[in-house]
């Protein structure tokens, strides 16, 4: 039986591990927190991801936990409302398809759909790989060895198993130009189901108020320069700049500001993409944000990582080696997530107009008809990919 170690437990490694262990695999997460983890905001589910996760065997229970986001109000920097639009003119979703989900609702689906046949392993990391050609000797950080014939990556943006297989991620990072802070605020009076986003030159705050339950959260985006930009800053610094970039705002920045104080699950980072040539090295491959992060300007990551984790998992399941099976990963998805990461420009522009004229012409566009329907460009991308048909990983 093949060994797969698994480092990561968001969103792509549960699912990995979900499909592979369906196949006969028998497969180990690693991850650095101590469980699952539990918050978060909720992340779209689109296009071709919806088969997967559908294929995957946890869409239903999905959907039932689908964000019915009703509306996206958009505010002047003094915080008065001027548009007030669909949420799919934004996402480029298809209603009555698409989902949108608590991203800890997922992760606790996709990890309790392979029951107790997968290894989870918490509070755990990996410290060294080595490849010995018919399989990889790993090192734990609590000094523990072991041999596993594949290694797979699926530990986020800045992945540890990418760094120690293929190199710094500097050589593989693409910054956006932005740094943003996101937390969970109290949820102002009156907001149910909504987003509200307001706007000055190269900066956005905004509040997205999911469901009734009182927690919402908070982010504030800015552009960033220099060592900001390239994900090389801590969360401390990353802070301060966004402080001085909302500084003296008006609308809803102060209360961010305060609820930024009193957070106790601030996120804070640069925005990047994660471009790579290649997706593995001997018996280590990489999936899901390590492999192709498309930022969240897009807001295809998670469906990248959906999908990313079913086309690998059908081509170990189905391919007569590793080899060829990283090959043929590589082959399916590399359109799909190269469209994908064309969004980001797109979306970051829309977002986050960075000079007064820009965000003139972006408040002109949302209060016109013509905004209705998501651009053809996001559309084509979100759907550009038909998901191959693995017989291994069909549910019995």
């Amino acid at each position: 039986m093949t060994t797969v170690l698994i480092s990561g437990a968001g969103i792509a490694g549960p699912a990995l591990a979900n499909l592979l262990t369906r196949a006969g695999f028998r497969v180990t997460v690693v991850e650095r927190a101590k469980g699952l983890r539990t918050g978060g905001y909720p992340v779209d589910v689109r296009g071709p991801a919806v088969e997967a996760l559908r294929r995957t065997g946890v869409l239903d229970a999905a959907a039932e936990a689908h964000v019915d986001l009703r509306r996206i109000t958009f505010l002047t920097d003094g915080g008065e409302p001027f548009a007030e639009i669909d949420p799919l003119t934004m996402t480029g979703g298809s209603e009555g398809r698409d989902i949108e989900v608590p991203r800890g609702v997922l992760t606790h689906l996709l990890h309790a759909g392979a029951g107790d046949d997968v290894d989870y392993r918490f509070g755990e990391s990996i410290t060294a790989l080595t490849d010995r050609g018919d399989d990889v000797r790993v090192t734990f950080a609590n000094g523990r060895e072991e041999a596993f014939d594949l290694v797979v990556g699926a530990d986020g943006l800045h992945s540890p198993v990418r760094r120690l297989v293929f190199g710094d991620e500097s050589d593989f990072l693409r910054p956006l130009g932005l740094c943003f802070a996101g937390f969970t605020i109290p949820t102002p009076d009156s907001m149910v189901r909504e987003a509200r986003m307001q706007n000055a030159p190269g900066r956005i705050a905004a509040i997205y108020a999911p469901d009734g339950s009182g927690r919402s959260h908070g982010f504030l985006t800015a552009v960033a320069e220099g060592p900001l930009a390239t994900a090389r800053s801590s969360t401390g610094e990353i802070v301060a700049a966004v402080r001085e970039a909302f500084a003296g705002s008006a609308g809803i920045v102060p209360g961010l500001l305060d609820a930024l104080d009193r957070a106790d699950d601030v996120y804070a980072d640069s925005v990047c993409q994660v471009r790579m040539d290649t997706w593995s090295r001997g018996r280590v491959a990489l999936v899901g944000d390590a492999a192709f992060a498309p930022s969240f300007p897009t807001g295809q990551g998670t469906s990248l990582a959906l999908v990313g984790a079913y086309v690998l998992a059908g081509e170990l399941a189905t391919r007569a080696t590793h080899t060829e099976a990283f090959a043929a990963y590589r082959e399916v998805l590399r359109d799909y997530a190269d469209l994908n990461h064309g969004l980001a420009d797109n979306g970051a522009a829309r977002l986050v107009p960075r000079t007064e004229e820009a965000l003139a012409a972006r408040n002109a566009a949302l209060t016109s008809p013509a905004e209705g329907d998501p651009a053809p460009e996001q559309n084509h991308a979100i759907n550009s990919l038909e998901l191959p048909d693995y017989d291994r990983l069909a549910r019995l």
